[in-house]
């Protein structure tokens, strides 16, 4: 039985320790917020935190997460999180929508740590966080925005 913290509960499952976190996530927690996109932990559909680290839950395997606090894109309530969700729905950031959550996972991790990034470290935090409708012009401004909106 494995037990792991996510959204602020325990979730305990029998499964094997060398299943994707992703997939106890959707299939075991019923938390599908966090997307499948390549499998490989490329493209950023996954991310979710572990102890406020952005991670790619596709290719972290459930064993590897200890006693880890997990935080999906249904558990940002905070006030940044929130912040940036008002910030994408103002700049109108989504297309399809896809990549979403976890462009707002790695945007929420960044600002948690730095109030007023730079173009520069938009780009870094969300590097890897792929999006097919390329909107990163929007998505950075809607982190600037939710940043302005903190300050």
């Amino acid at each position: 039985m494995i037990r792991i913290s996510v959204n602020g509960r325990m979730i305990a499952s029998d499964i094997a320790p060398d299943t994707p976190l992703l997939w106890f996530l959707r299939d075991h927690a019923g938390l599908t917020g966090s997307k499948f996109g390549c499998g490989m932990g490329l493209c950023g559909a996954c991310s979710v935190l572990l102890d406020g680290e952005t991670v790619r839950s596709c290719s972290m395997p459930i064993s590897a997460i200890g006693k880890a606090k997990i935080t999906t894109i249904e558990g940002l309530d905070d006030k940044v999180a929130k912040s940036l969700q008002a910030a994408w729905h103002k700049i109108d950031v989504s297309q399809c929508g896809y990549c979403q959550s976890g462009q707002l996972v790695s945007a929420t991790a960044l600002l948690r740590k730095k109030k007023n990034p730079s173009d520069a470290d938009i780009d870094a935090a969300l590097a890897g966080n792929l999006c097919r409708c390329a909107t990163y012009v929007r998505i950075r401004a809607a982190v600037k925005e939710a940043a302005k909106a903190l300050a």
